[in-house]
């Protein structure tokens, strides 16, 4: 009975240095902080830091997620270090009254063990042995018990030792990597903010120079558009027609047509042009237009003219025929239709008939050459006429 109480008080030891431990850990943890749980404050902080309002200055952001960041780190270690003081007192504790109870635990099966004594001499060649004292089955039974019953108290405080320290190291883990999560999460949304904060300048930037870019191509073409009605201008020293054309954004034949000159013609000094209008300067475009076209018809005909007298010369074809081009009713009118053809580059002859007076220009070696001839004829502005036809030269 005396072991089983010695096992008892033990196991209470044990028990309660455990909560008297824990009591003042809990005592020193709410005399440092308020009462409010640890996963409440670390919930509202990070309410606090998701909903405040972040700041329009990069460094002022930088310095308050730094500032921020060192202050968790702080809490943890700070928790991390009462977690492990916490169960290296534990450990003390725990290992002291297992060491006590086990020293008791030896005493007590010592002092209960029989005690053997050697033969006492009783009278001279006579001993009587001392008698040795048997524990009874009922002892015996109880201190086995005792003894498992205290080894399995041992060892189950051992288990909820290690299974709490394992919890809290658990826990530490946890708040760490939240706590890194969090870092992590307002390090992202800082960068991100920044990104914004430089697409948006760099969008701004852009939109300035577009805007700049087009007032002043405005202001270039207004300078440099021509006037909306024909103006004088008087030549200085160093202009010439494509400098005066690049001035006023118009072509230089234009520019030349408006004042009557060609488009390679040296300026003096001095002199007067006309600087014509926006719609004069259509005018000349359309009429420059048509005149190329003509011009390119004319030179399209004039060769096709030279391939097919080559082609008449090759194959040596035989006759002779003309283009007639007009038909007077006199002499004079003949005449006048003839000078006209002359001027252009025409070999022109008249011949009178009981028509009128025909006006013939030829004559070509071959038909192929004649219709050939004709088409250039059609085609030439200086002659102006769509009538010509070919006939046989007698």
């Amino acid at each position: 009975m005396n072991f089983s109480r010695q096992a008892l008080l033990g196991i209470g030891m044990i028990i309660g240095g455990s909560v008297m431990l824990y009591a003042m850990v809990q005592q020193i943890g709410t005399s440092d902080k308020p009462a409010t749980p640890a996963a409440i404050v670390e919930k509202s902080s990070t309410e606090q830091t998701s909903t405040a309002p972040l700041t329009t200055d990069i460094d002022t952001e930088k310095r308050i997620l730094a500032q921020k960041q060192k202050e968790r780190a702080a809490r943890v270690a700070e928790q991390e270090k009462r977690a492990q003081q916490f169960l290296a007192e534990q450990e003390s504790a725990e290992a002291q009254a297992l060491a006590k109870s086990r020293a008791e635990n030896q005493q007590y099966v010592a002092n209960s063990l029989p005690a053997e004594s050697d033969s006492t001499e009783v009278a001279e060649g006579t001993t009587v042995a001392t008698p040795t004292v048997q524990p009874s089955n009922d002892t015996t039974t109880s201190t086995a018990n005792d003894k498992a019953q205290k080894a399995q108290a041992a060892e189950q405080a051992a288990k909820q030792a290690e299974a709490k320290k394992l919890a809290d190291n658990q826990k530490q883990a946890e708040a760490k990597k939240q706590a890194e999560a969090e870092a992590k999460k307002e390090a992202q949304a800082a960068a991100k903010k920044k990104a914004d904060a430089k697409k948006k300048a760099e969008e701004q930037a852009a939109a300035k120079k577009e805007r700049q870019a087009e007032e002043q191509a405005e202001a270039e073409a207004a300078e440099k558009a021509p006037p909306k009605s024909p103006a004088d201008y008087t030549v200085k020293r160093g202009d010439g027609l494509i400098k005066l054309a690049r001035q006023y954004n118009m072509p230089v034949e234009a520019l030349a047509q408006a004042n009557d000159i060609s488009s390679s013609t040296s300026l003096r000094v001095g002199q007067e042009l006309t600087i014509p209008s926006r719609k004069q300067i259509e005018r000349l475009e359309r009429e420059a237009a048509a005149a190329k076209k003509s011009a390119d018809a004319k030179r399209e005909a004039q060769q096709k003219l030279r391939e097919a007298r080559q082609e008449v010369k090759e194959t040596d074809a035989k006759g002779s025929f003309g283009v007639q081009v007009a038909l007077a009713s006199n002499q004079a009118s003949a005449d006048d239709v003839a000078k006209k053809f002359k001027s252009a580059g025409y070999q022109v002859k008249t011949s009178t008939t009981s028509r009128g007076v025909r006006v013939v220009v030829g004559p070509e070696r071959g038909k192929v050459a004649a219709l050939a001839l004709k088409d250039k004829i059609n085609t030439d502005p200086q002659v102006d006429t769509s009538g010509a036809w070919v006939l046989y030269w007698r």
